[in-house]
């Protein structure tokens, strides 16, 4: 592959030897080169919550976990609800100069729930979606006309299903472990109930659907069915809700609490026939980073999240491994699927493709590099991980953006 001027030139055989002098060749034999890495679902903190992460060291961990581009969730402080919040995150993402960063603007206004945004001036700043994460649009009719504006500016309408009045503020997923453990706790059913509710909605307006985070098997089945009537719903999960159940909280690790709270063993077969059958969409990382002052504190206390952008790589192949995909079909879901689901070619905007002529955002993997998760290694601000220790195999070696070189693992590349 020959990349020039910041796109790819060429793709073939014997480019090396026929390289104009000065070339720089990087010898990638044995690894896999695939069309860059799109997180859709990330938190980066700024503005806000710097002390947790920030733009720089949130693309750093991105371009280190293989990323070239991540979606900067809106749940800042103040929130991504206006032109003047999304021009900052673009500013300060182009000086890092790192990672692209997308961002996604709220759906309400400081994500309250109770008045639309103004989408319009967000959409000319450069959102790509729009999304309450975090906070679900509770309000059915508020929703409707979301969706009503989202479709009228070509931009997916992103949610996070949860509806508060089931969860109760729940802390983990209601069932065995939860009970043992005597944690409060919410029902399946209060993702699955608004994975339905909105669906209809979707149906009605005809806007892009996607489903963050899918936790349950019912809403599994419910995204299948959505898709058999043609309706344009989509969705995305997560590597920690593949790998990990609910049996990860039952010693009262914080580091595991994450919403939708990780579910059961049932659940995560669903999930995984989801990504087998083409239901599930996108590999997402949900990188939620927070400080110990959040995380180190009684479990029912503890602030939910995970983070994910440096080990999504490595967690993800465990599905190629255990042959519930392909190869192929995990770089699509990383990378070629986020992008469709975005609809970046439509908004000018790269990804997803290694076709001559594309901008080169690239990502090459070394798939069996063996590595320990060691959380004070990893380049996020925030540690809260609960893979802490755990034997890992495959990484990013190299990761490109517009034909510059963001990160080379150094063993490999000096």
């Amino acid at each position: 592959m020959l990349l020039r001027d910041g796109r790819v030139s060429a793709v073939g055989a014997g480019l090396a030897a026929s390289a104009a002098p000065g070339t720089r060749v990087l010898d990638v034999r044995g690894l896999w080169v695939a069309p860059g890495f799109i997180d859709l679902h990330t938190h980066l903190r700024e503005p806000g919550q710097e002390y947790k992460e920030d733009i720089v060291t949130g693309t750093q961990a991105a371009v280190a976990g293989g990323f070239v581009a991540v979606c900067a969730m809106p749940n800042t402080t103040p929130p991504n609800d206006c032109r003047a919040v999304t021009e900052l995150i673009v500013a300060r993402a182009r000086a890092a100069g790192l990672a692209r960063v997308y961002p996604i603007g709220a759906i309400t206004k400081g994500q309250k729930g109770e008045e639309l945004a103004e989408i319009a001036e967000m959409k000319d700043a450069g959102i790509v979606a729009v999304s309450d994460d975090g906070r679900p649009v509770m309000n059915a009719e508020l929703l409707r006309r979301a969706m009503e504006y989202a479709r009228t500016f070509g931009l997916p309408v992103i949610q996070h299903c949860e509806d508060l009045t089931l969860s109760q503020g729940g802390a983990m997923n209601e069932g065995v472990v939860a009970t043992r453990a005597g944690i409060r706790a919410q029902p399946a059913a209060a993702e699955s109930s608004m994975v339905a509710r909105d669906i209809e909605i979707c149906a009605l307006t005809g806007a892009r659907y996607h489903v963050a985070h899918v936790s349950t098997a019912e809403s599994v089945a419910l995204v299948r069915a959505a898709k058999a009537r043609g309706l344009p719903v989509t969705c995305e999960v997560t590597p920690h809700h593949l790998t990990l159940t609910d049996e990860a909280c039952a010693a009262y690790d914080t580091h595991a609490k994450c919403n939708p709270p990780l579910r059961t063993a049932a659940d995560q077969a669903a999930l995984r026939a989801g990504l087998a059958d083409g239901t599930i969409d996108a590999i997402a990382t949900d990188h939620a980073p927070h400080s110990p002052i959040e995380k180190d504190v009684e479990f029912e206390q503890a602030a939910f999240g995970i983070i994910g952008l440096e080990t999504a790589v490595a967690l993800s192949l465990e599905l190629v491994r255990d042959g519930v995909i392909s190869p192929s079909r995990w770089v699509s879901l990383l990378s070629t699927r986020p992008a469709e689901i975005l609809g970046l070619s439509g908004l000018g905007l790269p990804g997803g493709t290694l076709a001559p002529g594309a901008v080169a955002d690239v990502t090459v993997i070394d798939p069996e590099a063996p590595w320990m998760v060691e959380p004070a290694a990893l380049r996020s601000r925030s540690r809260n991980t609960p893979f802490g220790g755990r034997a890992a195999r495959g990484r990013a070696m190299l990761t490109i953006v517009g034909g510059n070189l963001a990160y080379a693992e150094e063993k490999r590349f000096g």
